[in-house]
């Protein structure tokens, strides 16, 4: 099966003269159609700038962003937001508040990426993408700052798969919410994925949101992937000593045990020890599960 994304080598850094900074080194990372790869690593790591690569609001100085066979590493210009406007990727934003335009109501938001359909079809493909999102008829009148974060969040991936995206790329869309409306979005996510068969990324610094949800997760470590895996061997085998450190810092993979002081401060210490390798060095070990 061909992949639907499909990143590789791809080396971005931003900043100009003295300031530039590499900030991913040869990252290689792949989501299928139907499947929900989960991308995790600390503040810092590069999650964001790799999403925003994918979507060409970075440039890549060397690598390739393939998505559905085609490649889009090089499109600028006029290609460029031909590719956007085309609707095969849409971005998920962490804080949906920010993301939406407070002037205009739901339905408006719903409805704005199919201005070339009349009125009449525009109705019925809103009310038919808020029913998907189990988003309340009541609430298409309504505007962004009236609504509760879960509620914006459901807004945020309606507006999303209303233009029927291939690939949804997820930043932190559940980092804001609750501990139920958390999950209640995750399921969402599962709905979609197993109803149009979307692939996902999910982009998250929790490793405890992508149990249950994830096919396979991604460590990313200072702007380098680690390890590779199923999320059960992620969650049950680590191998990493930075994923291993995830690991330990979730409560429901650890059947709720606490954690052993001593081997947190050692993961911690040979993570540090990678971190101070990494600044000149490619040298970090990579592990791929089996």
């Amino acid at each position: 099966m061909t992949a639907l994304l499909d990143v590789s080598e791809l080396h971005v850094a931003l900043g100009r003269g003295r300031k530039r900074t590499e900030i991913l080194h040869g990252v290689d990372l792949t989501v299928a159609p139907g499947e929900i790869v989960g991308l995790i690593g600390e503040t810092g790591s590069g999650k964001t700038t790799l999403a925003r690569a994918v979507l060409g609001l970075v440039q890549a100085q060397s690598g390739t962003v393939a998505i559905d066979g085609r490649e889009v590493t090089g499109l600028r210009g006029g290609a460029l937001r031909a590719f956007r406007r085309s609707g095969t990727v849409q971005y998920i934003f962490q804080d949906p508040l920010r993301s939406l335009d407070p002037e205009r109501t739901v339905f408006d938001t719903l409805v704005e990426g199919l201005v070339v359909r009349g009125r009449a079809e525009l109705q019925d493909a809103a009310l038919g993408v808020a029913q998907l999102v189990s988003l309340p008829l009541d609430l298409l009148p309504k505007y962004p700052g009236e609504l509760s974060g879960g509620q914006r969040q459901r807004v945020a991936i309606a507006r999303a798969i209303a233009v029927d995206p291939r690939l949804l790329i997820c930043d932190e869309p559940v980092s804001a919410l609750d501990a139920s409306t958390r999950i209640t979005i995750l399921e969402l996510l599962l709905r979609l994925r197993e109803s149009r068969d979307i692939g996902v990324l999910l982009i998250t610094h929790d490793l405890g949101s992508l149990g249950g949800v994830a096919d396979r997760v991604v460590v990313l470590y200072h702007g380098r992937v680690v390890e590779t895996g199923t999320t059960e061997e992620i969650f049950l085998a680590p191998r990493h000593p930075y994923t291993r450190l995830l690991v330990t810092s979730v409560p429901s993979i650890r059947d709720e045990e606490p954690p052993d002081p001593e081997l947190r401060r050692a993961l911690r210490d040979e993570v540090r020890g990678l971190a101070a390798t990494s600044a000149d060095s490619a040298d970090i070990p990579q592990i791929t599960g089996a």
